[in-house]
């Protein structure tokens, strides 16, 4: 038991080495690549201070000409200055120069600044559809193309999170007011009394019933909340992965056995490793997707094959077709395709389920077609 414990230690210290080893070298490149891109940037900047500079002395130079030409001074007028004379005069065409070199370099090399920070303003508001934009010749720099492309995706992001916070709230209060809803009126009928033995029987069932579906739905929650947190696969050991959906299928028979949906499980017995428990969930929230959306007496089907170096299981059952745009982002937390509610869940079951995935290396997949919908689970074959 130490020993085996001992090893599975060492396969996280080493999971645990590998991905750091990993994410050190991205962050290496990635510094080494944002490095070259300011060094380009300050480049360009030392230059474009060069070209004002000596943009200022030929300005200077081109005036003096001009007003010798109109003879508004003459050469001998110039030989005639002394030092302090000279001096003052070309303090006065400096400071001249200086002004309308300042007013210029304010309003038009430092505008791509004022838009940043007016975009960047308008995110601290709350205004998510802000997306920065410069130029043609500034955008064609990689300083300002990489610039340009990290604030907008931080903008759609940020939108998309306040999208999500707000499809969750309504989901979430919409799925909770339900069951308490019923509890509290069930509750309150009983509390009077008068009913027959065969009424509170029925009306205990739907309080049991509500209870352990606000159970269910925070469960889920709190599990996704969980996964999400963890980065490296732990307590991965070898086991039985037909007999655990086999199980999970008996665990989920008070659902649909009312249905009278029949299965048709095409596999033999197979083993994997893995997280027992995580993947465990998987299932459950595979399972419990298909019989809710399977008409009574339907068919529900499960296939488990190996191909190479992976494992693939699919649970497939007939139903409502998921709409296209909807199948992009289906795995996405608080995400339902049916926005009328009119079926139980919370858009977290198959969000833990696409995680789970990817802990283990693998990919979650999604499939509706012709009254079909098929939902696979790739897992890699190794120890």
């Amino acid at each position: 038991m130490r020993q085996g414990q001992a090893v599975t230690n060492r396969a996280d210290e080493t999971i645990l080495d590998l991905n750091n080893q990993k994410n050190k070298k991205l962050r290496k490149d990635k510094k080494s690549k944002g490095n070259k891109h300011y060094l380009s940037l300050g480049l360009l900047v030392f230059m474009v201070l060069f070209v004002i500079q000596f943009a200022t002395v030929l300005v200077a130079l081109a005036g003096l000409v001009v007003l010798v030409q109109t003879g508004v001074i003459t050469v001998e007028w110039i030989e005639n200055l002394n030092t302090g004379r000279m001096i003052l005069l070309l303090a006065a065409v400096d400071t001249f120069i200086g002004f309308v070199v300042v007013i210029t370099a304010t309003t038009i090399p430092l505008r791509p600044v004022s838009n940043l920070i007016l975009q960047m303003n308008r995110l601290a508001s709350g205004d998510f559809q802000a997306r920065l934009k410069f130029g043609r010749l500034l955008t064609s720099h990689p300083a300002f193309a990489e610039l340009t492309d990290s604030f907008n995706k931080m903008a759609e992001e940020l939108g998309n999170t306040e999208m999500l916070r707000n499809d969750f709230i309504n989901n979430f209060s919409h799925e909770f007011k339900t069951p308490i809803v019923s509890v509290a009126g069930f509750a309150k009928v009983l509390k009077r009394g008068g009913l027959t033995p065969e009424q509170q029987a029925e009306y205990l069932n739907i309080i049991e019933a509500e209870s352990l579906r606000l159970s269910y739905m925070a469960t889920n929650v709190l599990n996704l909340t969980r996964i999400e947190n963890q980065s490296i696969l732990t307590n991965v050991s070898r086991f039985n992965l037909s007999e655990q959906i086999r199980s999970c299928i008996l665990l989920l028979e008070h659902k649909w056995a009312p249905k009278e949906l029949e299965w048709k499980l095409d596999f033999g017995e197979l083993e994997i490793w893995g997280n027992e428990e995580l993947l465990k969930q998987v299932w459950i929230n595979l399972i419990d997707n298909a019989v809710k959306f399977s008409a009574h007496g339907d068919i529900v089907e499960i296939r488990l094959a190996q191909k190479e170096q992976e494992i693939r299981v699919s649970v497939i059952n007939s139903g409502p077709e998921i709409p296209a745009e909807a199948r992009e982002k289906i795995f996405n937390k608080f995400y339902q395709a049916d926005e009328s509610h009119s079926s139980e869940g919370n858009g977290v079951g198959l969000a833990i389920v696409k995680r789970v995935a990817q802990l283990h290396g693998g990919r979650a997949l999604a499939r509706s077609q012709g009254g079909i919908t098929e939902f696979t689970v790739e897992l890699p074959c190794k120890e």
